[in-house]
């Protein structure tokens, strides 16, 4: 029997999309529909939620990667709502059709968690910056006419505008998912005679071609590094600045509570700006203040995890705010919701002590450098 792939380009926003899906799974009936999904979206898309707990997130150090997915999803919902539709309607309606045809459902995405932690890798220290300051503006879904949508995925409208700021992200969202679940779908086709594959549009002529050339093995598309050169840096410059604090203490002892002093309002100011820019409350902004000092020269904790752990004593986020987080319809309801706030005072917190920890190195060593040296080189002689 011959054998037919029928690939289904929607917009996941749209509500002709829904239509479409059904139009083609009622005429072609075949013997399995593949969906754009994995399995924790599947299991998300219909209504399951698996147990979130926060301090598990603030442990991993993964609050980055669970706000990415929380801000883009809201943009999603956003233009969901202008187009009136839900996002992944058109995913509900081909599982909906598949088990009234008795065909397979089978989910032929890479894991969520994966894509974002290869995206966040990608990116460099800049672009993350950028990368972050340009989605709470909201730039991404300015301007996004209906036209376009029809054309296109809107994740893939939003990476249309992100590739002027991370080229290799994009590749990641996009080129990459293509591949593998064009792999899924090759052996798809070796298990069943009709399959209709349902996919933003987006997605659609990357999948075909990668089907026409072969894809191997995608094992190297599921690989996440675990950053070990990025920590090796992160320790050497600790070493230095902790290397400097030595030498100022053993040569310059005068000059060491100075030092100090600029070291614990650096890092403490700059690392407090970060809670309070995410409207902490006051105790998760003091205790930004008052640790970052020492988590900046510590490589294995981090300021976020400290002001986010106070945030979540404070607040106490629940379940119910975990899911209600994915019905946020505006960006007030969503930094309203407890569970939003503390992953937001836990990244920004983060990411401001990083800042503040390079500009404090910088700005100690040339400010300070010289004198200890100078000291050092007075002192040796008699040692």
């Amino acid at each position: 029997m011959e054998k037919k792939l029928i690939i289904v380009g929607t917009a996941h926003v749209l509500q002709k999309s829904v239509e479409d899906v059904k139009a083609v799974i009622e005429n072609e009936k075949p013997e399995a529909v593949a969906v754009e999904l994995c399995p924790a979206r599947y299991r998300a898309l219909m209504g399951e939620r698996d147990e979130v707990k926060v301090t598990e997130i603030l442990r991993r150090g993964d609050f980055f990667l669970i706000l990415i997915q929380l801000l883009l999803g809201y943009f999603q919902r956003k233009i969901g709502e202008e187009m009136n539709t839900k996002p992944g309607e058109e995913m509900l309606e081909a599982i909906k059709k598949a088990r009234e045809i008795d065909a397979d459902v089978l989910l032929i995405d890479r894991d969520i968690t994966i894509t974002f932690k290869r995206l966040w890798q990608q990116m460099s220290f800049w672009e993350k910056l950028k990368f972050i300051y340009y989605i709470f503006r909201g730039s991404f879904a300015e301007d996004i006419e209906a036209e376009e949508i029809l054309k296109e995925d809107v994740i893939d409208l939003l990476v249309r505008e992100f590739r002027k700021i991370s080229p290799k992200a994009a590749k990641v969202l996009i080129d990459e998912r293509d591949e593998f679940m064009a792999y899924n779908l090759l052996r798809a086709m070796e298990r069943y005679n009709k399959v209709v594959a349902v996919v933003g549009a987006g997605h659609k002529k990357g999948i075909r071609e990668a089907m026409q050339r072969g894809v191997p093995d995608p094992a190297k598309l599921v690989e996440v590094k675990q950053g070990k050169a990025l920590k090796w840096i992160g320790i050497a410059f600790v070493a230095v600045i902790l290397g400097f604090f030595l030498a100022t203490a053993l040569f310059a002892t005068e000059l060491l509570s100075k030092v100090f002093l600029y070291w614990f309002l650096i890092t403490g100011i700059t690392a407090a700006l970060g809670a309070l820019f995410a409207r902490a409350h006051p105790l998760s902004v003091i205790s930004a203040f008052l640790c970052a000092w020492l988590t900046s020269l510590n490589p294995f904790i981090a300021a976020g995890w400290i002001s986010g752990a106070v945030e979540a004593w404070i607040r106490k986020p629940t379940m119910k705010d975990v899911e209600d987080v994915f019905k946020t319809s505006s960006l007030r309801e969503m930094l309203n919701n407890k569970f939003f706030r503390v992953i937001l005072v836990a990244a920004l917190t983060n990411l401001a002590c990083s800042i503040g920890t390079i500009y404090a190195g910088y700005y100690i060593v040339t400010n300070f450098g010289v004198d200890v040296a100078k000291e050092i080189a007075e002192k040796l002689p008699y040692l």
